[in-house]
């Protein structure tokens, strides 16, 4: 069977897998409506003894709508999608039960199983992964698991899920629950940190992985490969790099954007700010992956602490890529305080990050013309939006941070002279609007300018 015809096969079977079930609750209904996300009451069938024929309908239709999601979408987007259901859905045991498919994953990655798998096409037998053979239980790399090689940026930033941010995961509830954390806004006062106390490590995330090279190095690596999850460089082809000179990356990593960058748009001089170790291992990148940006002097490597200085004064565009959700309000606000005073009248800083929506449609957000999603379906995209807020849920794991919506994000950067001037969505260029908004799984990028002196006064957030 062709690729086309399975898809569509697949389609069918969802189509009649769905009726069928309306067709089962419509006759145990004794007059009630088929439920539906809305429904605020129990349904007749819900508690009916003999449910096999529903139970076959929706077997048939969880796997149908898995299956054809998992052909369609990305693979890295999928093995992502793994993690979504570990540590807050805890109530349902439907959801609960992912957490199983995470650790699986998380086994898979340690062990390098997809890199053995490489010299074997046919597969190879579940009990001698390190031998030739073939039988029933026979398992060889797909689609999904060539995101789990170690070659793949993908499979690193899974790895972090996985390997740490599971720790973290497990005791969501001790944090929520114990004072000294559950009114905390600290940095070190993540649940992963907990976790990692109990362990009788000390520090914060990012001082935990640097003294470790190798979680370093995956770290990195991971970044990349949330830019490929994300949808991220897609921002080189909507926003106007051609009509600037200069660019500052603020926080740049490895050169995770602005290798790309320079590989686009190679009129531009780009500065890469991070700590002094981290540009050890960037300009190791940039020399094998952009040397002829490093030959010609395109890029600048200036160490930064952004809680403790500005980037370099005086560039066209600075660009934070995935830096604020890192930090909590205050932190953050340290961080654009310090980026705003690098800027002149004519900068302009880009914020790439998630833009949470809201659930509801009568939010100011999305009474304006935002894009949502048509009903019944919830307007900000329900499950298919889903990426954002578990990173939103990461970030509170990981860091004691979170993702942010227009609102958060123009009250801060407003607080330290910033003025909100658009929003894109990084796959199609919003309408020329004063201040544009923004709803979509790939992220959003920000521009913001220098507010008006004499419009403005200065807020400690």
């Amino acid at each position: 069977m062709s690729g086309e015809a399975q898809l569509e096969a697949l389609l069918e079977i969802i189509n009649t897998s769905a009726r069928q079930a309306i067709a089962e609750y419509k006759k145990h209904g004794n007059g009630a409506d088929v439920p539906t996300i809305q429904s605020t009451t129990f349904h007749p069938l819900d508690f009916k003894e003999d449910t096999v024929v529903l139970k076959k309908a929706v077997r048939l239709l969880e796997g149908a709508c898995q299956q054809l999601c998992a052909s369609l979408a990305p693979p890295q987007h999928t093995v992502i999608n793994c993690r979504r259901r570990i540590p807050a859905d805890y109530a349902f045991w439907g959801q609960f039960t992912q957490t199983y498919d995470w650790a699986c994953a998380g086994v898979a990655l340690r062990t390098r199983v997809a890199d053995v798998l490489t010299s074997y096409p046919k597969g190879l037998h579940v009990q001698s992964l390190a031998a030739a053979a073939v039988d029933t239980d026979t398992f060889a790399n797909n689609r999904l698991s060539l995101i789990l090689k170690s070659t793949s940026n993908a499979g690193c930033l899974a790895k972090i899920y996985a390997q740490d941010v599971s720790q973290g995961a497990g005791v969501l509830y001790e944090t929520m629950t114990e004072p000294d954390y559950a009114w905390s806004y600290e940095p070190n006062d993540a649940p992963l940190i907990y976790a990692f106390r109990k362990q009788g490590l000390e520090g914060n995330f990012f001082e935990w992985m640097e003294a470790d090279d190798e979680r370093r190095e995956n770290y990195h690596r991971g970044m990349v490969g949330a830019g490929d999850v994300m949808g991220q460089l897609s921002v080189l082809h909507h926003y106007p790099w051609t009509e600037v000179k200069t660019v500052c990356d603020v926080g740049a990593s490895i050169g995770t954007f602005s290798i790309p960058l320079s590989k686009a748009f190679p009129h531009l001089q780009i500065t890469d700010q991070d700590l002094p170790e981290v540009l050890v291992q960037a300009k190791e990148v940039w020399a094998k992956d952009a040397p002829r940006a490093v030959e010609t002097n395109q890029v600048d490597f200036v160490p930064l602490n952004f809680f403790e200085s500005s980037p370099v004064k005086g560039k066209d565009v600075y660009y934070l890529r995935n830096v604020l959700h890192d930090w909590p309000d205050a932190q953050a606000a340290v961080i654009l305080r310090n980026v705003r005073d690098a800027m002149e009248s004519n900068s302009r800083l880009l914020i790439h990050d998630y833009v949470l929506a809201s659930t509801s449609r009568k939010t100011p957000e999305v009474l304006s013309g935002a894009e949502i999603a048509p009903e019944p379906m919830l307007p900000n995209f329900g499950a298919g939006n889903g990426r954002m807020y578990q990173q939103d849920l990461n970030m509170w794991i990981v860091h004691n941070a979170k993702e942010r919506s227009l609102a958060d994000l123009t009250k801060l950067g407003s607080a330290v002279g910033l003025r909100l001037v658009k929003v894109y969505r990084v796959f199609s260029l919003q309408s020329d609007l004063g201040v544009d908004t923004i709803w979509g799984e790939t992220s959003s990028l920000m521009e913001a300018s220098i507010q008006d002196a004499l419009n403005h006064r200065r807020q400690e957030p």
